[in-house]
């Protein structure tokens, strides 16, 4: 602390000490000074001439540094022997005292000088070196802002990299997108023309021959019925790849599904493919849609066959599994828990890692042309996915392939029984069963009335929700409200809830080839709700009209 206010004064009489002649002048000063001090004090001092010289040379040489302190020291010496010694003094008595206050006076005046001149050396060094440090820093400050605005033009030239790279990702991106677009729209197209030729020749032949040969008028009617249901099949499956497919999931036991599907199985297979079930023990129940199900355990036993040019074998087992948070992490859509799997595996060729990587791909097919449409594992995913599970293939070349289906554990209660019409049932209506057909959609419309009047069923229709409404004021009675779901103005399911507002005892039954939400809730069917999907054949609605009429 003490040096530091030391080296504050020395720093703030900095500017004296720029000027030679204040030292000089200042030592003259404080010498004559000290000589008047001393004569002032000359009873109390006596003895001691040289003491008030003393704080002239401390002062001098801390200020102006050692020669000015020099200075004043010689001026105190020749003050003191010139004016407050005797003249006559000698080594002995009173004059050797002297001497020696004269020596010890020089002893003393060389060590102030000396530390007066190691201390302004030493604050002179400090200060040089605070400059350096300061120039250092003025320096480091430079080189600091100098490396920050490079830094910051190489952070902007990232960021434009960065901007670029995202552009060219979005650009390819955009540009995978439209190939698979094309892809997709590309093999709809083609699956579609070749349906729709189907058909529209076969009804060309059949209005051909429908007077002179009503046999063969007969079979072309039956090619184009074959059309259409492979082009009905064919939005089905688009549908259940999106996950937009109406699922009507239940809890079911998979070992008695699996079970039920052998003579399926074997009958679809062929003779040269021999097929084996594993069906395990305790096995959990699982929560899946039945009919979509079996169409998938059908498509994956279809793909293993195919891979099997040579004939082999087809195993299909079924286990409980669990996925946990691991494996959940490193598979995309994939909830960690309790699962059921299905596992379809065969002694085939086996796919490549590259054919393996696009095997879910829409209308991406390893067949030849005309055997196959490339929807068959794309319909699986989208299934699994749609009811909350997952599917896995692991394959190797020469070895086969093993595709494995999870679909979540049923942990909840027991499921009321599902209405099935007794066997033998009949499925014609009555004229005292009325029912109201809502369609917005006029040749829609009329065809399911004239189905429904020729099942016997006496049949009311409106073109949209208003007109059915009307009806409900008009106290018109019906037993059934066969609906669309997509309707202007007001949906099927808007219309549902005011009829059984109104006419509680009324069932209803949906129809519809998109739901867009109405009725169906992240691909699920809502609670007791009745859904006839678009197409549909007449024994499908017969079917499904009796079943909603005969429930409680």
């Amino acid at each position: 602390m003490l040096v530091r206010r030391i080296r504050k004064w020395y720093e703030a009489t900095q500017f004296l000490r720029e000027h030679t002649w204040l030292g000089y002048t200042f030592a003259l000063l404080t010498s004559v000074g000290a000589m008047y001090v001393r004569v002032l004090l000359s009873g109390v001092l006596e003895g001691f001439p040289f003491i008030t010289f003393f704080v002239a040379i401390v002062l001098t040489a801390f200020i102006f540094g050692w020669r000015a302190g020099a200075l004043a020291a010689v001026l105190g010496a020749f003050i003191s022997g010139s004016l407050l010694l005797p003249p006559h003094w000698s080594l002995s008595g009173e004059g050797l005292s002297n001497w020696i206050g004269m020596g010890f006076y020089a002893a003393l005046v060389s060590v102030i000088l000396l530390l007066t001149a190691a201390m302004h050396r030493g604050f002179a060094e400090y200060a040089q070196d605070d400059r350096l440090r300061q120039q250092l820093n003025d320096l480091l400050e430079i080189r600091v802002a100098e490396r920050t605005a490079e830094l910051e033009a190489a952070n902007q030239k990232l960021r434009d990299e960065v901007g670029s790279r995202a552009a060219a990702e979005a650009l390819i991106r955009q540009m995978q997108k439209m190939e698979a677009v094309g892809q997709l729209t590309g093999g709809i197209a083609h699956d579609f023309n070749n349906m729709l030729a189907i058909i529209v020749d076969s009804l060309d032949m059949a209005k051909k021959y429908f007077q002179r040969d009503p046999g063969k008028a007969s079979k072309s009617i039956d090619h184009a019925m074959e059309g259409a249901t492979r082009a009905a099949e064919l939005t089905a499956r688009l549908l259940a790849f999106s996950r937009q497919q109406p699922l009507d999931p239940r809890a079911l036991d998979a070992n008695k599904l699996v079970s039920g599907m052998s003579e399926l199985l074997t009958r679809t297979l062929g003779g040269n493919v021999r097929m084996e079930t594993v069906l395990a023990g305790g096995l959990w129940r699982m929560f899946a849609d039945p009919p979509q199900l079996e169409s998938a355990i059908l498509n994956l036993c279809v793909n293993g066959r195919d891979a099997m040019a040579d004939g082999g074998k087809i195993t299909l087992e079924t286990m409980n599994a669990h996925l946990d948070d691991v494996y959940a992490a490193t598979h995309a859509e994939v909830r960690p828990g309790q699962y059921v799997a299905i596992a379809v595996t065969d002694t085939g060729t086996g796919m490549s890692a590259d054919i393996l990587s696009r095997a879910f791909d829409p209308f991406f097919t390893t067949k030849k042309p005309g055997q196959g449409t490339g929807l068959g594992l794309s319909q699986v995913y989208g299934f699994a996915k749609q009811s909350g599970g997952h599917v896995k293939i692991y394959s190797e070349v020469g070895q086969g392939t093993t595709v494995k289906l999870y679909l979540p554990r049923y942990v909840g209660e027991d499921e009321p029984i599902q209405h099935v019409l007794p066997a033998g049932r009949p499925l014609e209506g009555t004229p005292s069963e009325v029912i109201l057909v809502v369609e917005d959609e006029d040749r829609v419309r009329q065809m399911s009335v004239q189905l429904l009047r020729d099942l016997g069923y006496t049949v009311l229709q409106a073109s949209d929700a208003k007109q059915a409404l009307a009806m409900l004021d008009s106290s018109v009675a019906f037993d059934l409200l066969f609906t669309d779901v997509v309707m202007p103005d007001m949906n099927g399911k808007q219309l549902a809830d005011r009829v059984r507002e109104l006419r509680p005892g009324v069932k209803v039954l949906y129809t519809t080839g998109y739901t867009r939400n109405a009725v169906i809730h992240n691909g699920m069917l809502d609670r007791d709700v009745s859904f006839l999907p678009k197409p549909f054949t007449i024994q499908q609605l017969a079917t499904k009209v009796r079943q909603v009429l005969d429930q409680k």
